[in-house]
């Protein structure tokens, strides 16, 4: 069985594109583990990609399941690999907040 579920923060906004005739979106988790956290590359497709209008920072709900992508290093010629999380589901469950912006202080003209 190969299911995985995150919970983590978005270390930027996704990046979107398409890839064919399908939307893919592709985004790094955040995910907190005590004294560390763990960062886990994600994709989602379609109508996840579509919908997906989370921002930096936002915590997401992903579950999926894991994928080793595979290639060969045109510059060296070694074989490369790494897991991502292919999403089959994508929750925003808190967008980041914003820290208050002061207001400027205006000069008062004294008489």
């Amino acid at each position: 069985m190969n299911i995985v579920v995150l919970t983590g923060n978005l270390v930027a906004t996704p990046t979107k594109k398409k890839v064919g005739d399908k939307d893919l979106a592709e985004f790094t988790l955040a995910v907190n583990e005590g004294d560390h956290a763990s960062f886990f590359d994600c994709k989602a497709w379609n109508g996840w990609a579509k919908n997906l209008e989370a921002t930096k920072g936002a915590t997401l709900v992903v579950e999926g399941r894991l994928l080793q992508e595979r290639w060969t290093d045109k510059p060296t010629g070694e074989n490369r690999s790494k897991v991502v999380v292919v999403a089959s589901s994508v929750r925003e469950i808190a967008k980041k907040v914003a820290a208050p912006t002061r207001e400027p202080e205006t000069a008062q003209a004294t008489a």
